[in-house]
């Protein structure tokens, strides 16, 4: 059984123990994963998350998941897109490292995420695929805490690239 899988889905209705918000800098809510999360979660994840004072891009915070089926929820800040000069890979990176850390912290055994930075943000899907594998495989290789990484896609295509992204990872090693 692989502790990491690529899936096409609904984040917020995924039975793992934390989800990821690919959130904005104000942790208040947004469009795209982060409203739908605030949404199904309830007002109280709002109500938390007032209290975070926001969260600076590539980091990571985390609340309750409320009325979510997972109990956490951990919130980070994707890079918005610059054409890649303005450090953009490198704080994508730090999302994922800083979730997974903040994840192993809590003792989270099962941990779902999303395509961080390639909605609103417009990251290139390949590249941030590429970047989510790298980051979330060799996470794995060398921490036993958490069981299984579920990578939840909004649609086919975009599972496709993560699928082809994984592929390439475990080509190169």
């Amino acid at each position: 059984m692989s502790r990491f899988e690529i899936v096409t889905g609904d984040i917020t209705t995924v039975a793992t123990e934390a989800i990821v918000n690919a959130a904005n800098n104000t942790l208040l809510g947004g469009g795209g994963v982060d409203g739908a999360i605030h949404c199904a979660a309830g007002p109280q994840l709002l109500e938390e998350c007032r209290k975070l004072n926001g969260c600076p891009t590539g980091e990571a915070k985390i609340t309750g998941g409320y009325q979510l089926p997972a109990k956490y929820v951990i919130h980070t800040v994707g890079p918005i897109w610059q054409g890649g000069q303005a450090n953009e890979e490198e704080l994508l990176r730090s999302c994922y490292r800083n979730c997974l850390n903040l994840a192993a912290e809590h003792n989270i055994k099962t941990i779902a995420f999303p395509s961080i930075s390639t909605g609103a943000y417009h990251f290139p899907v390949n590249r941030a695929a590429e970047i989510a594998v790298s980051e979330i495989m060799e996470f794995l290789k060398k921490n036993a805490t958490i069981e299984k990484v579920l990578f939840v896609c909004h649609d086919e295509r975009t599972e496709i690239v993560y699928h082809i992204a994984q592929d390439q990872y475990q080509t190169k090693r």
